[in-house]
């Protein structure tokens, strides 16, 4: 005789569940299984302010750190008045345009044999050699005049 019972509402969710509980637990089998391997990396202690400083130099007291601050603060004004009372001494001392297009020319590894370059005193061409460094008397001027 068959049994013509239903299922209660309660054994239709054991039942659903079941494929969930089977899940859940090879979930956690794997993480036991695994955990070892991922435990291991977390056996070492953390990084403490010790490990960032030379070792010679231990870490500083609260009350030093402040002194420091303090005379690093003082050292700054001073700088700073000096500065205010000594202008002439802290100008920048301006380049001369002329000297540096030339030391840039004479520094130019690409210039050839026969190149020509354009600069505020005319045109010349280089006639040095590669292999030899250059020289202010590399440089011919071109004459306009005498091209035509």
């Amino acid at each position: 005789m068959r049994s013509t019972r239903r299922k209660s509402v309660s054994d239709r969710r054991m039942s659903a569940r079941a494929p969930v509980k089977a899940t859940v637990a090879a979930a956690v089998g794997l993480a036991l299984y695994a955990c070892p391997l991922l435990c291991l990396a977390q056996t070492e202690p953390e990084p403490s302010v010790n490990d960032y400083l030379p070792p010679s130099e231990p870490e500083v007291s609260r009350d030093e750190w402040r002194q420091r601050i303090e005379d690093a603060r003082r050292r700054a004004k001073e700088v700073s008045r000096e500065r205010r009372e000594h202008p002439e001494l802290y100008k920048p001392i301006p380049e001369d345009p002329d000297l540096v297009a030339t030391e840039r020319l004479l520094r130019d590894d690409s210039l050839q044999r026969g190149d020509v370059v354009a600069t505020k005193k005319g045109m010349f061409v280089y006639q040095g050699r590669s292999d030899q460094p250059r020289r202010d008397q590399d440089f011919v001027p071109v004459n306009p005049k005498s091209v035509r």
